[in-house]
């Protein structure tokens, strides 16, 4: 049995850490927004109001800031250990992205929640889809999800963690509205399969990138690790977006 000290060693923190920039949430927002009906459209707009799903998808991380919302801050992310299921690895007693995702689905699904409920919801399913799908907030170490993973980009003193979320996107001098038209269109077969798979699975797509995504060599990165890794930024950030217009249309366009 675990000690209550080794099991806190397995949380990945993320007091100080985001997932997506700016730029890679509204970019999922983006993309959602593309693959809705309209009745989801219709329905959501009764919501959210004037609102895109762009611009709230940035929501969850702005009230980092307000202390009435501190009890999910541990919401963003999950610890799994390689070689370990979900169900297998130690559970954060505060929560964590999994089983918010799955939470909030579930309720807003019922559609009884009261306005505010369902529409602070509906702000957290954005932003948390975006979150599961990059790789760092599906933690396996005591690294707090790589923000002790020191590295410099292109010289730059910074850490693993912010190289995902921000650098190699940022280092594309895209808008979020660009990089959303860039990420390309997936076919029908493809687009349907990821809205088929569920939240657990987005985590264990997560958890398969993590070879590659510790493959940091001397820790100095710049255009190879760019190179063989923005591929995958951009599929992690297109899945999200059908797969959150899945969820939506499911929810809001039936």
């Amino acid at each position: 049995m675990k000690t209550i000290a080794s099991f806190l060693i397995l949380l990945f923190c993320v007091a100080t850490s985001f997932a997506w920039g700016p730029t890679g949430h509204r970019a999922v927002g983006l993309v959602a927004e593309k693959h809705l009906s309209a009745k989801a459209k219709k329905n959501l707009a009764k919501i959210l109001g004037q609102q895109s799903l762009a611009e709230v998808s940035t929501w969850m991380d702005d009230i980092r800031s307000d202390s009435v919302y501190n009890y999910t801050a541990d919401w963003h992310w999950v610890t799994i250990e390689t070689g370990k299921t979900y169900d297998q690895s130690p559970k954060n007693p505060k929560g964590d992205v999994i089983a918010t995702l799955e939470k909030i689905i579930g309720e807003l699904k019922k559609h009884t929640l009261d306005k505010k409920t369902e529409t602070e919801y509906l702000k957290m399913l954005v932003h948390l889809v975006g979150d599961i799908h990059m790789p760092l907030h599906v933690g396996c170490c005591d690294d707090q999800g790589g923000n002790k993973v020191k590295v410099k980009w292109f010289r730059n003193d910074t850490n693993l963690h912010h190289v995902w979320d921000s650098d190699m996107i940022d280092d594309t001098k895209l808008s979020y509205t660009e990089l959303a038209g860039f990420l390309g269109e997936p076919d029908a077969t493809t687009r349907a399969q990821w809205q088929k798979n569920t939240v657990r699975e987005w985590a264990g797509e997560s958890m398969a990138l993590r070879t590659q995504v510790y493959a940091v060599g001397d820790g100095n990165l710049g255009y190879k690790y760019s190179y063989k890794n923005i591929g995958s930024v951009k599929q992690r950030l297109q899945q999200a977006g059908i797969r959150l217009a899945g969820i939506l249309n499911m929810i809001y366009g039936g």
